[in-house]
Formats: C-alpha cells, structure tokens, sequence
C-alpha cells in the first residue's frame, strides 16, 4: 500500500518539515502521496509536485480548511485514510494537533517523534529527554506517525514529476472556529529552519544583557536566537525562542550556546546540531558533553572578542 505526508504550508508553498517526512515516508516503502489541505493552496500543491520521491499529490481545497484547523484537517485525512498503510505528519506544532485525532478516530496507537524507521512495522524514538532510544513495532494496519524532523534528511525540493490529483474538501465540523492570528514578525530566519542558531541562558542576566551581548552575533552570522527554559522563564526572552524538549527541536549546521549550562531538557532539543559551540565559564557545564568546540570564559567578554574576529 502506499505511505500518505501530510504536508505543512501556507496556502502557498511548502514548508521545509515535509521535506524532511516525505524522506521518514519513503523509508516505509511504497508509493508517497502527498495530502495538501487548504483554501486556495495550488501554490503548495504544485509545489509540494516538485518534490523528489512523491509519486501523488492529492489537493483537497475548500474554505474550511485555509487557517489548517486540527478537526477540519483530521476529518480531510479520515476521509482518504482507507488507501494508506502509514500516514505520517511532521511532528510540528500543526501536526502535533492533528495526527492524535487521526489515530484516535482509527482506533490505532500513534507513534510519536520517529527519528528512524527500521522497517515497515518498527521504529526509532526516543525517550527520557533523549537519553534512551526506544524500538518500537507496530500491529496496527495504519500506522500513525509523526515525525521527529531532525532525525531525517529534507528530500530534495526540486526534481520531481508528481501528478496533482483533486479531492473532494470534508465538510467542516463545526466545532471550532478560526477568530485570529497574531504572527511575530522578524528579518531572521525561523528557528527550526535556521541553519545557524545564537542561542542565550540564565547566564545572560537580563532581556538588555540578550540583545546587547547575542543579537551583533546573530546578525555577523546570519543567525536565528534561541534561549534556554532558564532564559525564557526569567523572561529574557520570547517563549518562541524556546529551544528544549518543552520548546522547539533544533538541528541546524552550527549552534552557539551562550551562558547555557545544558541542563537535559535543553540537550534534548539541539544535540543532534551538526556543530556545537559553546561558551560557558564553569568547566563543569554539562554543554561541554555535546560540544565540539568549548569555550571556558566568561561570556559578556568572550562574545564581543569573537564578533570582532569575524
């Protein structure tokens, strides 16, 4: 049978984490087919063509479905379920909402944060923070998955030849209702599609400290910033700069760690970075285990060194 992706996008283009799982859905074997749901989302389904390794792309488009609400998407995915042996979204905040209704509605255990698939019927994830990786298999004639991003290769975004197939939008459920959206803008690139990451920890001291002493990094380096739970509780930070197991899951090219000691939960969510950096003046700071490149010092002055070195 084949494998369905429920792709994230904005009506308009395809987001980066579908890349990623239309690779985890191609490991499953069969043929990938890619749902996009939405209002006016030719852009995305096009797009979502495109995309190496997609031998379908099915476009459902109605009103109900623009602002990608959790129980009009999961009625669209129930109702082309049937034909799928595994149905995979990624495990983003959208697919986090979606993809428990799904496998609640086909009676089936979800399987959550995939980082690898060794068969069709068993896979990787892990548990406690990271720090033990679970093999999981599965009986279930639908496998329900989603997701972990890092833990696979983005397909390529070009490259494919896949046929768009029209399908008919769900009926809206009406039991929710789009009221609004406040969408932070910024000129830095997304936290989880950063490909360099400054990110900043209690140690910084105060929301001035942050922005005086990390964001010239950030900007030398073309970088998105990210906080500890330390730093965004004290409130030197925004929440959506969270980077940890309660926050966001990073694995960009390069991660600089500022004044973070590594606590677990924040290790959870960066060490799979391809290179980390870090900048603490306690030699005994767990971030040390992870980093490739450690630097004992005290921050405020160490930092302002390196941007007038780069």
């Amino acid at each position: 049978m084949s494998v369905l992706v429920i792709a994230e996008h904005d009506n308009a283009s395809v987001k980066g984490a579908t890349l990623n799982t239309v690779t985890a859905a191609a490991a499953c074997g069969g043929d990938v087919h890619v749902l996009v749901a939405g209002h006016n989302a030719g852009g995305a389904a096009a797009a979502a063509a495109q995309i190496a390794g997609v031998a379908k792309v099915l476009h459902a488009d109605g009103a109900s479905l623009g602002d990608q609400l959790a129980e009009a998407v999961a009625s669209q995915v129930l109702a082309i379920a049937s034909g799928y042996s595994h149905i995979l979204f990624p495990s983003t905040a959208n697919g986090k909402n979606v993809a428990p209704r799904v496998a609640a509605k086909l009676d089936v255990a979800q399987l959550s944060d995939v980082t690898k698939v060794v068969s069709a019927d068993t896979f990787e994830r892990p548990i406690y923070a990271g720090n033990a990786i679970a093999t999981v298999q599965s009986a279930d004639a639908v496998k329900v998955i989603t997701v972990r991003t890092t833990g696979f290769d983005a397909a390529a975004a070009s490259g494919g030849a896949a046929a768009v197939e029209t399908v008919a939008a769900a009926a809206a459920a009406g039991k929710s209702s789009f009221v609004g959206r406040e969408i932070a803008k910024s000129d830095r690139p997304e936290l989880t599609a950063a490909k360099i990451i400054v990110s900043g920890g209690r140690a910084m001291g105060s929301s001035e400290k942050f922005n005086e002493v990390l964001t010239p990094l950030a900007d030398k380096l073309g970088a998105a910033l990210g906080a500890s739970r330390a730093a965004v509780d004290a409130g030197y930070a925004p929440n959506d700069w969270q980077v940890g197991q309660t926050g966001k899951i990073v694995a960009p090219q390069l991660y600089v760690a500022c004044g973070i000691s590594g606590a677990i939960q924040h290790l959870a969510g960066m060490k799979d970075s391809k290179v980390i950096v870090a900048i603490n003046k306690d030699p005994e700071a767990p971030i040390f285990s992870v980093a490739d490149y450690g630097l004992e010092a005290d921050l405020f002055a160490a930092v302002p060194e390196l941007i007038n070195a780069l």
